[in-house]
């Protein structure tokens, strides 16, 4: 399995959260992972950062941002040029689909916890 570096974008100390169970298990799996939140902490041994963080050679942005949310970060998504961005149910925004498919960017309507699990991350 290939090593996917990953921003998980809504990342969450909560173990409840969805985005705290993707940063285990993206770990788990060996992937690379960055996470911006909300509010800092740690999980899995990854920082939450809560500024805009640089972006290099990342493979794909996992939302766990409601659509509102999401329009604050289309051009820092954009400009970091991932392969794709994983839509995670709740997260859906057609708006932002055309802006991805604009520049070239797969939008996947996904669950990344499913993919993982399945082993088609």
């Amino acid at each position: 399995m290939k090593n996917k570096k990953t921003l998980v974008l809504g990342a969450s100390t909560k173990p409840d959260r969805y985005a705290f169970k993707a940063i285990n298990m993206l770990v788990e799996k060996g992937h690379s992972v960055l996470a911006l939140g909300q509010n800092a902490g740690e999980v899995a041994g990854i920082k939450i950062q809560t500024k805009a963080i640089p972006l290099k050679n990342i493979d794909t942005v996992t939302l766990y941002l409601n659509p509102a949310r999401q329009r604050d970060y289309y051009n820092y998504i954009v400009e970091a040029r991932p392969k794709r961005v994983i839509f995670n149910p709740g997260t859906e925004n057609p708006e932002f689909y055309q802006l991805l498919d604009l520049n070239n960017i797969k939008a996947e309507i996904a669950c990344t916890l499913v993919l993982l699990a399945t082993n088609q991350y």
